[in-house]
């Protein structure tokens, strides 16, 4: 039986998943994750760098996400270590090869727990080499509404 931290730790994910799978439906905006986050939260992307506090958060969501309707992030496993949580998911780009598998990147979220339904900190890490491999394999053009990440984000 997972202690009672634990349990609010994975409790507090899978909602944050299932919003994330209402986003992915068009239920949602990607801002809606922002309330998962505390006010002094801190969120490390590997493309777009380092974003602080609620509101700047909210404004990444928004902005990093436009065009990428058609990109799904499938959940694999997550594991839980005191107020830290583990997510292992596929960044899965559009499309499937002539074989059947999707043109997908492995994918690690490191959460750090603050109370209250809300993760103070995340950061996901990407190989973005293999990214980039991926979008010329595949051939995924950016939309107009697509935004490119700063040219040099803050790290």
């Amino acid at each position: 039986m997972a202690a009672p931290l634990e349990a609010e730790i994975r409790a507090t994910h899978e909602r944050y998943l299932t919003t994330r799978r209402r986003i992915e439906a068009g239920e949602l905006g990607w801002d809606a994750l922002a309330g998962y986050f505390t006010e002094d939260a801190t969120f490390i992307d590997p493309a777009w760098g380092r974003v602080e506090g609620i509101a700047a958060i909210e404004k990444f969501l928004l902005e990093s996400m436009a065009g990428l309707e058609d990109w799904r992030f499938v959940h694999e496993w997550h594991a839980v270590s005191g107020s830290r949580l583990v997510s292992h998911w596929w960044n899965r780009l559009p499309g499937q090869r002539a074989d059947g598998s999707f043109y997908q990147a492995p994918g690690v979220s490191i959460f750090e727990y603050a109370g209250g339904g809300r993760f103070s900190f995340e950061m996901d890490l990407l190989n973005m080499v293999h990214v980039n491999e991926l979008l010329r394999e595949c051939g995924w053009r950016p939309p107009a509404r697509f935004h490119m990440p700063p040219k040099h984000p803050r790290r």
